[in-house]
């Protein structure tokens, strides 16, 4: 898309915006090629546009013909869908017999069965209304996002909740997540911006709870009689303290973006020094991370991962290749970059073979720091 085309908001239709965060031309970071398909790889434009109107951070364009990998699920993310549906328990949101609908994602498995087995009653959006209407990171991968709201609203039983859970734009702005960009994720809700669409379909935020996988991850209970309570006030007011409606708090990400090439540059002294690097975790995210600094396997030798769909293949734009956790251990790097710092304790227990070689993890925190091997270890 020309940089002279006008972009309508994905939820609003406003066209009064502007790009706060440009990654330039990147693959798409679902195409991850075979290990012996030869490069270049096709590349779009990767930039994210911010809707003065709506405050609706978005994908101004994507790539063509989007079509995600899925993973394993973490362990992590199987822990928070728990503590999520506990929560949901807890509110008087789950019964036997109540109806649901779900509108899930690529990043988890379905809540569907934990639900069932509590006695509700799975549905299909359209088919009957819903006492409650799941979306887990749902939002982020519809294109758009007025129709998708309309849908979920509409799924919804007089009395009926919906209950969201995302990475807020407020997480990504206050952890400076840039590298959440990506081809396929088209929304980037903040917690006042997703308030004012819900009006708009007749729907008011009745609670907000934090959680701190991702940086801070949350979960948002909407209904027709909001009551919001003086915590859901404050996380919705923090964020908007922090600049989540404000163009030029956002464009923050981007001067945040110059962090990968700093990345480049331990890379390089890593080398220099002797010593070999590996990454783990082939995600979304790792894509424009990678991307963006201009590694290859020069500097970065592979990728682990456990997803069985993913190896065997190479990371998006780059000759990085992708390989098993036991290809991974097997190699004895001296370092492992774990693109995913959330899933550290979890990492380090099933692939405890890096350190058992005497290799280290590395978090970006934001600058790379050397896990110290525990005396377990």
């Amino acid at each position: 898309m020309p940089h002279d085309t006008v972009v309508h908001c994905r939820s609003c239709g406003g066209t009064d915006g502007e790009v706060v965060l440009d990654l330039g031309r990147q693959p798409s970071w679902d195409r991850m090629p075979w290990a012996d398909v030869p490069l270049p790889d096709p590349e779009f434009e990767l930039q994210m546009w911010f809707c003065r109107s709506c405050s609706l951070a978005q994908l101004r364009c994507d790539a063509e013909n989007v079509d995600e990998l899925y993973a394993v699920e973490p362990r992590a993310v199987a822990e928070q869908t728990d503590r999520s549906i506990a929560y949901l328990e807890a509110e008087g949101l789950i019964g036997p017999d109540r109806t649901v609908v779900e509108f899930g994602s690529p990043h988890g498995e379905s809540w569907l069965p934990r639900l069932a087995g509590r006695g509700m009653v799975p549905t299909v959006a359209g088919d009957r209304p819903a006492d409650l209407v799941v979306d887990f990171y749902g939002l982020l991968h519809e294109s758009d996002q007025e129709a998708a709201l309309r849908l979920r609203v509409a799924s919804l039983a007089p009395g009926g909740t919906l209950a969201v859970q995302m990475l807020s734009l407020g997480t990504v702005l206050a952890e400076r997540q840039w590298y959440d960009l990506r081809h396929g994720h088209y929304a980037y809700w903040s917690l006042p911006a997703l308030g004012g669409a819900l009006r708009r379909h007749g729907l008011g935020v009745h609670r907000v709870r934090w959680y701190p996988m991702s940086g801070g991850t949350v979960l948002l209970t909407a209904r027709r009689d909001p009551e919001p309570d003086a915590d859901t006030l404050r996380l919705i007011e923090a964020e908007r303290a922090s600049g989540v409606t404000d163009a030029t708090a956002l464009t923050g990400l981007q001067r945040a973006a110059a962090g990968a090439h700093e990345l480049r540059e331990w890379l390089v002294a890593e080398r220099a020094a002797g010593r070999t690097v590996a990454g783990y975790g082939a995600a979304s995210r790792s894509v424009p991370l990678i991307c963006h600094a201009g590694l290859d396997a020069g500097l970065l030798s592979m990728v682990g991962d456990a997803a069985p769909t993913k190896q065997g293949r190479r990371m998006p734009g780059t000759d990085i290749p992708v390989v098993s956790p036991d290809e991974l251990v097997a190699a004895r790097p001296d370092r492992v970059l774990l693109f995913l710092a959330e899933l550290a304790d979890e990492v380090r227990d099933t692939v405890s073979g890096v350190e058992c070689a005497g290799g280290q993890w590395v978090l970006l925190d934001p600058a790379p720091r050397v896990l110290e091997l525990s005396a377990a270890r």
